[in-house]
């Protein structure tokens, strides 16, 4: 069976996600799949083999796609849209989840309905020419310091910042305006931090979690970058020493967030636990899956080799199609 690995990509997650398809190619089973390297440059233009090709024609020299694109385009329903139209199966999620697992505010408005705490924010709109001194103010106004900035759709925390204050918070305004037009200004919740996985079908479940992990930030800084998540700075703990009440409430939020947001094949959400309680802070339609990225992580403390995971990936999509 011939296996398209999409990676790379126009956005900003261009690094990772060329790692995510590097380990994807390097763990496909050869005696199952004859893979196939789909580059995309971050002008749009794709590759097969390293020579340029339409869309179109890479389609017709697959069977499949694996998904291991990250961020704009790849996670956002653009790249989905586009394999629909192909008509050709792919992993992971469909067009319309993918779009609301990508917008933060909408995300955060499902995962409220579907009963999860959420942490207090404001959704701003913000041109990049726009004046940041009054947004700030108006952030003072209905949301308590410390503050986190977010693009509302982009992942890796790429483009995030903290804020004490008001006159901080409208400096990383300003520093976040060339990452979107919209971002997502939550009240930066203190407590453990951690990461919990989803794979659909597995072991006779319709929505196996993995075991959550514990995830801290390198001492001394105040929220993750993008910089933290992939140089290997960070401590990681797993499966995370929670007590079997606070474990079992991660693994029944990221179900219940992959279900709210009608995500299919695997997932990743991330929560926070708080002395109030545990709150989602977001869901990964498309998580990393390179070396140093947490799913495989959790899939081997449950004693799933990277190459079974895969296969078991693969055959969700070709079941739906």
């Amino acid at each position: 069976m011939r296996v398209g690995v999409l990676r790379g990509g126009p956005g900003c997650e261009y690094e990772v996600s060329l790692r995510t398809g590097q380990a994807v190619l390097k763990h496909l089973s050869a005696a199952k799949y004859a893979a196939r390297d789909v580059l995309i440059d971050k002008t749009g233009q794709w590759h097969l083999s390293g020579l340029p090709i339409t869309p179109m024609r890479a389609a017709r020299q697959v069977d499949i796609f694996f998904n291991a694109l990250h961020g704009e385009f790849g996670e956002d329903g653009q790249v989905q849209s586009l394999l629909e139209e192909l008509n050709v199966p792919y992993t992971g999620s469909g067009v319309a989840p993918s779009i609301l697992g990508m917008n933060k505010p909408q995300a955060k408005e499902i995962f409220r309905r579907a009963g999860l705490r959420v942490p207090p924010g404001l959704t701003v709109g913000l041109s990049a020419d726009a004046p940041v001194a009054p947004i700030a103010a108006e952030v003072f106004r209905k949301i308590s310091p410390p503050w986190i900035v977010k693009p509302a759709d982009r992942g890796s925390s790429v483009g995030v910042f903290f804020a004490r204050t008001v006159p901080a918070l409208a400096a990383a305004l300003a520093a976040a305006q060339p990452y979107s037009k919209t971002f997502l200004v939550e009240h930066c919740l203190r407590g453990r931090e951690a990461t919990c996985g989803v794979v659909d079908g597995f072991r006779g479940r319709d929505f196996y979690p993995l075991p959550p992990i514990e995830i801290r930030r390198p001492a001394g800084t105040a929220v993750w970058t993008y910089d933290d998540k992939y140089n290997g700075q960070t401590t990681e703990i797993c499966p995370g020493n929670f007590n079997a009440a606070i474990k079992k409430q991660i693994e029944d939020f990221a179900v219940a967030a992959h279900r709210a947001l009608g995500l299919r094949h695997y997932s990743r959400s991330d929560f926070i636990i708080t002395p109030y309680g545990i709150y989602i802070l977001e869901t990964n339609s498309l998580p990393g899956l390179t070396a140093e990225s947490l799913l495989p992580k959790a899939l081997a403390a449950v004693g799933c080799p990277y190459p079974n995971f895969l296969d078991h990936v693969i055959q969700l999509a070709l079941s739906r199609s």
